[in-house]
Order: C-alpha cells, then structure tokens, then sequence
C-alpha cells in the first residue's frame, strides 16, 4: 500500500476523494518533523531548511550563501573532499545542500541499513566543514563559470536584468548564485560566516519519507543536529511590492530577442491562492491548452512557446513569463500577450477551460508524490509556505469548488495589461 492508498492520520485527517496522504506529526528536541510513512521499498528521504540563503548575502558578497552549500559536501571533518565522497558513494547515500533566493536547504536518502552513516556524514557536513583551499577554489571556478554562462545568451539577460529592475533594492533583485565578479572577490571568510550564521539549531523546517517510523525519525534528528549552535538565521528583509518599470530593451546581438514579462503577484496565505494558480494555468501555463500558446503559436505562428505561472521567493508569489522570438515579431507577440491579458481580466474563463483547467491540477496532484525523495521535498515546501498539515487533503476539494464567477473576480483582481512589465533582450523591431 503507498502513501496515497492509505486514509490520512493525526493533523492531516482531512481527506477529499481520490487522495489522501498521511502526515504524521514528530516532536524531536525542539524541532517539528512532517513524516509520511511508507514502507514499500527500504529508503529514507529527509529535506530541511532555514530561511536565509541568498537573502542573507551582504551587499558585495552574493553568492557566498550559495558557495558555501555546495561546499558542505567537499569534505569534511577528518574526511577530505575524496574521502567524504567516497563515503557517501560506499553506502548509496544521496547527500545536497543548496541555497536559493530565500532559503538555505539540506537533505538527504539513503538505504534504512546505511540511516545511521546518512546521519554522521550529515551531521558532519554542516558541524565541521572542511573549507579546504583547494576546494574552495575549485567551487569557485565552476560557479563563475557558471554564472558567466547565464549571460551568454539574450534569455540569461533578460531574466538577470528583468529581477533587478523589479526589485532594484531588495536581494531579490540580485543572482542568488552571485555574479562572476563579486565570486572572484570573495574571501574565504565570508563563507564561513555565510555558514556561522545560517545553519543554527533553531529555525528548522523537516520533513521525512519513507521507511521510517515516528519514533525511528525522533531518534534520528538530535543526532543529525547534535552540534549547531544554539539560535536560529537572522531574519530575511521583507519582500517589497514589485516595481513596475514599463518596457525596457536591453541591446543584445542576435537573431532572435528573448522577453521576460511579470507584474505583482500574491501572498501563498492569500484565500485567492487556488484560484490564481487555475486562472493562469488557463491563460497562460496550461501548454498547448492556453490562450497565451493558442494565440501565439497556434493561430500566428509568432514562437515556438510561451508561458507563465507564479514564481514563488519569501511566501509570496510574483507572476512572471518568458518568450523568445524573431527581433521582427516581438512588438506582435508582446501587444497579442497584452490582448489576452486583458481579455482574462475581463471577462475571466469560461466554463469549460475552468473544468478542464481543475481535472488537470486535480488529477496531476498524485505526481507529485511517486516516490520518498519527492514527497519529503513536497512537504518542505508546504512547510516553507505555512501550510497547515491538512491543507493537501483538502485541495480537490477546494478545487473543484471554484466558480467562473471567482476565477474572473480573480482575474479582474490580479491582472491589468498597464501592469505588466516587460523586459527585452535582443533587437527587436518597432521598440
């Protein structure tokens, strides 16, 4: 029987027809766990996070939270890069760490018989990090690299100029990787400090899955935290309102220009949440199925694609999306985006795209959750977005309670063709 065969337990007791998934609750030494027990196959998926990450990166210094997750993994302890390596590869351990714009993030799978070496090299990871020169050197090199190959093409410009004109003071305007120069310049110590204060006994979100009890997963956590310091990360700024800053062309040399449109979005804890989410699959996220692709590619045969959706950072969601086309079609391709955002805001779905937009979101949840690495990465991030621990079992049903009349009040709410921001990267025509 998987997870989702079985009826909900404890705090997650609300289910709706055809899912279910049964989170169970686990106090450990002052952390609170989300589990979801299964005991198909012998493995063991564990995510946490902290709020931070990119977040916390002092001016000058970005990509320091993001350089110093991927070296918790280059050895540590006794155990130098190889070695650390070695270990995990020994025992089938999956170990990462990551940090994004708002959050700074660990999680392991392992084998039930390899639990207690997933926990001493986690442990290890993030109570004694090696920082060895050479490692670090080499971290270095690959995420200037990498953050100079976001800039060789027109769509890594747009979206890296697109986030900092929306929001030119916050840290999310700024690359949560870092930019090649301020990676060159930054000193080994101020990745120390990145990890000094980001990983902290206090501030945890955890969640499990898998081949676990709840007493196995109480067991479990204070060894995997035994050693971090005492407190939790520094709190992260808030988000501002998003800037709108019109229609801006950035000069690139190519056939084709790349754009980036969005506008402000909404709180996750926002009632109108659901109602958003269906409203742009309809417009603009559903693939073929869209207005946005319908009146794009298949009625003009202006691109290949074009979608948006929410893009969630600090518990909010900004409305954001993305088309590259021929520098002659971009002034069609952007004044026919405006028409069918204006059109949603008008009059809203009709009912047909409303039942057809539902049974997709209804009927896809399940995906979400084939197997223990993925459910314990979904219940993260409900987790991370405040969800209460009911709130999955009661989504089909939200759902389907949804009305045309909501969806175009939600329309009309959110969506003014005058709000959109648009950024262009290329040479395109007529702008």
């Amino acid at each position: 029987m998987t997870p989702l065969d079985r009826p909900a337990q404890g705090e997650a007791g609300q289910t709706a027809p055809g899912f279910s998934l049964p989170i169970q609750i686990v106090e450990a030494g002052g952390v609170t766990a989300w589990l979801v027990e299964d005991h198909a196959v012998p493995v063991v998926s564990l995510a946490w996070s902290w709020r931070g990450g990119a977040a916390l990166d002092p001016a000058g210094q970005e990509g320091a939270a993001a350089m110093a997750a991927a070296l918790l993994t280059e050895g540590a302890g006794p155990l130098p890069a190889t070695e650390f390596a070695d270990a995990l590869r020994n025992e089938a351990i999956s170990l990462a760490f990551s940090a994004d714009r708002d959050g700074f993030d660990g999680g392991f799978r392992a084998l039930t018989g390899a639990l207690p070496e997933a926990v001493r090299l986690g442990g290890l990871a993030m109570t004694a990090p090696r920082l060895d020169a050479e490692a670090v050197e080499r971290v270095r090199a690959r995420a200037i690299a990498a953050a100079r190959r976001v800039l060789e093409t027109p769509r890594g410009q747009a979206g890296r100029a697109f986030w900092a004109a929306a929001y030119p003071t916050h840290p999310a305007g700024r690359p949560s990787g870092g930019t090649a120069e301020s990676l060159a310049a930054l000193p080994p110590e101020a990745i120390r400090e990145a990890l000094a204060r980001q990983l902290r006994a206090e501030g945890l979100l955890v969640a499990a899955a898998g081949a676990i009890t709840p007493e196995g997963l109480r067991d479990l956590l204070p060894r995997l935290l035994e050693g971090l310091p005492a407190g939790a990360p520094p709190p992260t700024p808030p988000l501002p309102h998003f800037r709108q800053f019109g229609q801006q062309v950035l000069p690139v040399a190519a056939p084709q220009s790349a754009v980036v449109f969005g506008q402000e979005g909404l709180a996750a804890a926002d009632p109108d949440w659901e109602a958003a989410q269906v409203m742009l699959r309809i417009l603009a996220g559903g693939g073929f199925a869209s207005r946005l692709m319908q009146a794009v590619r298949e009625r003009r045969g202006l691109a290949y694609g074009i979608g948006a959706g929410l893009d969630l950072m600090f518990r909010r969601g900004v409305i954001v999306g993305s088309v590259a086309t021929e520098n002659a079609r971009v002034a069609e391709t952007l004044a026919v985006t405006r028409e069918e955002w204006a059109r949603m805001a008008e009059s809203g779905p009709t009912e047909t795209e409303l039942a057809d937009a539902v049974a997709f979101l209804t009927g896809s949840l399940p995906l979400a959750f084939t197997d223990s690495r993925r459910v314990a990465n979904a219940l993260l991030t409900l987790r991370q977005n405040d969800r209460p621990a009911d709130w999955l079992a009661g989504r089909p049903a939200r759902l389907a309670a949804l009305t045309q009349a909501r969806i175009a009040a939600v329309a009309a709410r959110l969506l003014a063709p005058a709000d959109l921001s648009v950024m262009v990267a290329g040479q395109p025509v007529g702008l």
